[in-house]
């Protein structure tokens, strides 16, 4: 979900010609990963054998980056 609003977020202004809205990439891109963040921390204080997961499974938003 994050990762197809990252790429919505990029693609929607380019395609409609704005360059102002590739403005906002970059703050928007910092909120969602603040958000992904705090609900890894939710997560794993929350749901069993969610830590187990995330050794399993290392790259959550772009895979081989983070």
């Amino acid at each position: 979900m994050y990762a197809g609003a990252l790429v919505m977020l990029l693609a929607t202004p380019l395609a409609l010609g704005s360059w102002w809205g590739l403005v906002m990439f970059i703050p928007m891109t910092l909120v969602i990963v603040l958000r992904l963040q705090d609900e890894e921390i939710f997560l794993q204080k929350s749901l069993p054998g969610y830590t187990e997961y995330c050794r399993k499974v290392r790259f959550h938003l772009v895979p081989h980056i983070w």
